[in-house]
């Protein structure tokens, strides 16, 4: 079984590969033909016929025909496909879509349609290949992959919406999904979010897992303490047999219910593999994914921007044997990268698959940027990325700054560093200046106070936001102070979902407050004013990545909310 795997998929993704690195060899010539082709399928559509693809004979045509938009620029058509018209976006027809938190309160729906799904499906397939091929025991036992849901609900028309990450999971061939160590969608069966990492590892830790994959690295963390955190419930839950979920905590959903009970119904004591668990505690004080996976070949997450901060500190959980491959630079509108190296988070470009073009960093935003195509990168450089598939997005401005980080013949290897203009990343939830400013407005307003500036710097390795306050007049106490940050806290979850759900996991802790000393802004304003930026077209950092030390000394007063008290673990 193991060799029919290894030997399936590398059998099957032999040719795949071939078209892959046949493109990456002529990037510029592969690029031009993929987009003739986008536009001329689609040229027939509403914005095909809006923007004259009939005409389009060259990147310059395209270019000059269609301007760069963001999601916002899209909405009008998405929300016409959502209402089931046809022929808007693209020439195939919309099957689901995928979802991300957009720049207000609304999320951002990405159309999938059968070809782009079927692309979608062939780019992790192909991930898998050069991971497989330079790593041959990394399915040689269980799977472990934990993603979000392919479907989380249905739009009014019944389209259904979901996770990118869900979707590229169902992608996995069927041989290779029956090594899978949790059932893909047990993630979604459990309201809480404690008792989920609790079965996951409950699950999982019951059998040998040569692999570990998850996007985000902070999920993989979460997993490890929980295993530190429970060991006793674990090992109980394995010994006899039971899914270790106490009674209470099962979902009120009565299809989620049913779907629980069938997979506890599946489930034999195993008290050999609950001895040799014991005994690993008894050994190094505590249960780990390292002592428990010896097998453990390869570990696969996000090693760009801030999650690279995260996954630096993996091998403290997760040993220092497997080797540890970016899933690539993917996102809801898309997988851009194939990764072909270890601990690198950069990866050539999928220029068989996506049209890109670059605007370099520093002139993103002005009146007539230079736009570059893939063969025009030059190593070390930084540049926001535009994209065109075939979900609908035609130079779509993703708000992502890449870097390139070395070539793949003559194709660019680049990495993800960070959200673009307005946002804020720490572990996914991409929080948009309109998030802050909204759910500081309702926070001012609920509880009574004037804030005279303020500024959200995000701390990476903490997994927090510290929030940085001037008061027009007077001064907050420790009850104000609780008070603001949980309406705040409570204001961005309802915001941004991405938040919410990072908040309810526990990925993020909740934020710090800061209240500055009385004319922190000003002595900021005049300090950039001296650095040479112009009064006149000034705009005040509400986002900053970094603290700066002007800010730092002026700190008046430090305030976190209290602790959450421990769930207790014990059965009713």
């Amino acid at each position: 079984m193991i060799s029919l795997l290894r030997a399936g998929l590398l059998a099957r993704e032999v040719a795949h590969n071939a078209r892959f690195e046949r493109a990456a060899a002529d990037p510029r010539t592969s690029q031009a033909r993929l987009l003739m082709s986008l536009t001329r399928r689609n040229s027939d559509t509403v914005f095909g016929r809006e923007h004259g693809f009939a005409s389009i004979q060259t990147p310059a045509d395209f270019a000059r025909r269609v301007p760069p938009r963001d999601y916002e620029g899209f909405r009008s058509y998405v929300d016409r496909m959502a209402r089931g018209e046809s022929g808007v976006l693209t020439a195939d027809s919309l099957t689901m879509f995928t979802t991300t938190s957009g720049t207000t309160g609304e999320p951002k729906l990405i159309p999938v349609t059968k070809a782009w799904k079927a692309q979608a499906a062939a780019l992790t397939r192909l991930w898998m290949y050069r991971a497989v091929r330079d790593h041959p025991g990394c399915f040689d036992k269980k799977v472990l992959l934990v993603v979000s849901p392919a479907i989380e609900g249905r739009t009014p028309m019944g389209f259904a919406y979901g996770a990118m990450s869900g979707l590229t999971s169902e992608a996995v061939p069927r041989l290779a999904r029956r090594h899978y160590a949790i059932p893909p969608d047990v993630v979604s069966l459990l309201p809480d979010h404690d008792d989920r990492y609790l079965l996951i590892m409950r699950l999982a830790m019951a059998q040998p897992v040569s692999a570990v994959g998850t996007p985000n690295p902070t999920s993989l963390f979460r997993l490890a303490h929980v295993a530190a955190e429970r060991p006793e419930d674990i090992i109980r839950a394995i010994r006899d047999g039971t899914l270790g979920i106490p009674a209470r905590s099962l979902p009120n959903d009565a299809t989620s219910r049913a779907e629980l009970t069938h997979l506890g119904a599946g489930l034999r004591p195993e008290p050999e593999r609950a001895k040799f668990l014991e005994r690993l505690v008894s050994t190094h004080g505590r249960l780990s994914p390292a002592s428990c996976w010896p097998e453990l070949d390869l570990v696969g997450c996000w090693l760009g921007g801030s999650a690279g901060v995260h996954a630096s500190r993996l091998r403290e959980h997760y040993g220092v044997g497997p080797a540890i491959r970016d899933l690539g630079f993917l996102a809801s509108e898309g997988r851009f990268t194939i990764p072909v190296e270890d601990g690198t988070a950069a990866g050539p470009l999928a220029v068989h698959a996506n049209f890109f073009e670059f605007v370099p960093e520093d002139e993103m935003g002005t009146a007539s940027p230079t736009v570059l195509m893939a063969h025009q990168l030059a190593e070390g450089e930084r540049y926001y990325m535009l994209v065109t598939g075939g979900n609908g997005l035609y130079r779509y401005d993703i708000n992502d700054v890449v870097e390139v980080q070395g070539f793949h013949g003559p194709t660019p290897k680049v990495a993800f560093v960070r959200k673009g203009r307005d946002v804020l990343n720490v572990t996914g939830e991409k929080l948009h200046l309109n998030h802050v400013q909204s759910a500081l407005r309702t926070a001012e307003e609920r509880c009574g106070l004037r804030i005279w500036q303020w500024r959200l710097i995000p701390d990476v390795e903490a997994c927090v936001y510290d929030l940085l306050i001037e008061l027009r007049e007077g001064s907050i106490d420790d009850a104000g102070a609780t008070d603001l940050l949980t309406a705040f806290d409570n204001s961005l979850s309802a915001e941004n979902s991405e938040y919410r759900m990072k908040r309810m996991s526990k990925r993020l802790a909740p934020p710090r407050l800061h209240v500055m000393q009385s004319g922190w802004s000003e002595t900021i304003c005049r300090s950039d004013f001296g650095a040479g930026r112009r009064e006149a077209q000034y705009k005040w950092s509400a986002l900053r990545d970094t603290w700066d030390a002007t800010s730092r000394a002026q700190v008046v007063a430090r305030f976190e909310l209290p602790p959450v008290p421990a769930k207790s673990t014990a059965w009713p």
